[in-house]
């Protein structure tokens, strides 16, 4: 029955996926601006409808690009302690403090430049270039969780991250798209919370014939970009390959890419999105959200409410079920914000998510480098406790936009997240004396824009974690867009 409501979910909307950071992005992005609760940490990625003007290179043809530097602080109150010989990996002193993860720091320049054509009859060519370095500056013992080079080899490397081919109607209606591109969409997303954005290779065709209605579908086929995906970065990997489902069930299902559909109306005050994500033998994910945003005399608000459904499906759940012991992908995520923005500078962003007791969270969730959960930190998220398999999250954020100061550009903001883990399941080591019952994250945030290109943030959060050492991460990151 869930196979066929995802097929049938993907037939309606054409082919399926991606409404890219065109259309979709715009929406799902502004709606979050609109109240200043931007989850994804620094300097949004650079899509077309906010480019700068680059560089006239002649007859139409345009440079762009983005110069990012930035250092990476994070504390796990575990130093490393060696390289396995075997398999390159840094092994933390204790593989039971934190999970293992392994004190981390690093400082690292990434360019990225891009070449994209004129329109030549709704037709457009984009190509862009990236890369990560250090200059060989960085101890490679302290570069485990900096999610920026392959976590084996460690090394500078350039990509070809984007390579594209799109066309587009002259009145905007219709839109098909080819070939390797940034794409934001709720559970597939560029995703520019680390330091450089993922990028999938695929198809879509996207609908706006219809006034406040947006349909597409698509396919994405591989990725490429940040190792929360379950992958590196260096290179492309298939959408299942950078899922975290189990290893061995990968070896024997093979290599697939993600189907994807999406109905979204929209207008000035109400904004329902739905989507279906549908990988064949892997699991179907599916989304809804709707936002009510209004205006006062004096200030503008955002309430949301969102709904999120993993299920396991095909030879996954049969694998699942036969193989590890029933532990089959079913679970759901409610989500719900009320954010506000007041005229004076001051802006308020309260969210709660509540997930239910399925198993599958260790399995899903931000695999294709999306979290679009409403009560995330700025930093931590669920990587750090033991199991969010029947947790609820909730989080308060209160910020400031200088711009009532004459400092257009800057804000601030702290924002506190608690995470109320079910015992039962975060436990360290399945072990039932060390159940987790809390995770509290305190942060702390600076980001500034400039209309030149110029762009910084600085991040710092703290983690007060049940039954572990304390965790903090500082990350300061600026460039330059041109």
């Amino acid at each position: 029955m869930r196979i066929s409501y995802s097929k049938l979910t993907v037939a309606l909307l054409f082919v399926t996926s991606v409404s890219t950071s065109l259309y979709a992005s715009e929406t799902i992005v502004n709606t979050k601006n609109e109240t200043v609760d931007d989850d994804h940490a620094y300097e949004t990625v650079t899509h077309e409808d906010e480019k700068k003007d680059g560089y006239d290179l002649g007859n139409g043809w345009k440079a762009t690009g983005d110069l990012r530097a930035g250092y990476l602080n994070y504390d796990y109150s575990n130093p490393p302690s060696h390289i396995d010989p075997n398999t390159g990996k840094i092994i933390a002193v204790n593989p039971s403090v934190n999970k293992g993860h392994a004190d981390s720091n690093g400082v690292y320049l990434i360019p990225k430049i891009s070449i994209s054509s004129p329109n030549y009859n709704g037709f457009t060519f984009k190509i862009t270039g990236a890369g990560a370095t250090d200059f060989g500056i960085n101890d490679e013992l302290d570069e485990q969780r900096n999610f920026v080079f392959d976590p084996v080899e460690r090394k500078s490397f350039a990509i070809l991250q984007e390579a594209y081919l799109a066309y587009e109607t002259a009145d905007g209606a219709h839109k098909f798209l080819a070939g390797a591109k940034e794409i934001v969409t709720p559970m597939v997303d560029a995703d520019d919370w680390y330091m450089l954005a993922n990028s999938f290779q695929g198809a879509y065709y996207m609908n706006k014939s219809f006034e406040n209605i947006m349909m597409a579908g698509g396919y994405f086929y591989k990725m490429t970009g940040v190792w929360d995906s379950g992958a590196n970065g260096t290179e492309w990997h298939t959408m299942s390959d950078a899922s975290f489902v189990d290893g061995g069930y990968k070896e024997l299902a093979g290599d697939e890419g993600v189907w994807t559909g999406v109905f979204q109306y929209s207008d000035e005050t109400h904004n329902l999105q739905i989507w279906d994500y549908y990988m064949q033998d892997y699991y179907n994910t599916f989304f809804a959200q709707y936002d009510y945003t209004g205006k006062g005399d004096s200030f503008s608000y955002d309430l949301g409410a969102q709904f999120i459904d993993f299920q396991g499906v095909g030879g996954l759940e049969d694998y699942y079920q036969n193989v590890l012991g029933g532990r089959a992908i079913d679970y759901s995520i409610y989500s719900l914000r009320a954010n506000a923005k007041h005229d004076n500078g001051f802006d308020l962003a309260l969210g709660a998510s509540f997930y239910t007791d399925g198993d599958g969270t260790g399995d899903t969730l931000g695999a294709w480098g999306a979290y679009p959960y409403f009560a995330n930190g700025m930093i931590f998220h669920f990587f750090e406790a033991e199991s969010l398999r029947n947790a609820n999250s909730y989080k308060a954020q209160l910020g400031y936009d200088f711009g009532k100061q004459g400092v257009d550009g800057l804000w601030v903001g702290a924002r506190y997240t608690y995470f109320d883990l079910d015992p039962e399941y975060s436990r360290i080591n399945n072990d039932p004396n060390k159940a987790q019952d809390a995770m509290n994250l305190y942060g702390v945030r600076v980001s500034y824009t400039h209309p030149s290109g110029v762009y910084f943030t600085g991040t710092y959060e703290f983690v007060d974690l049940d039954l572990q050492p304390d965790i903090s991460a500082l990350r300061l990151i600026g460039g330059y867009k041109f």
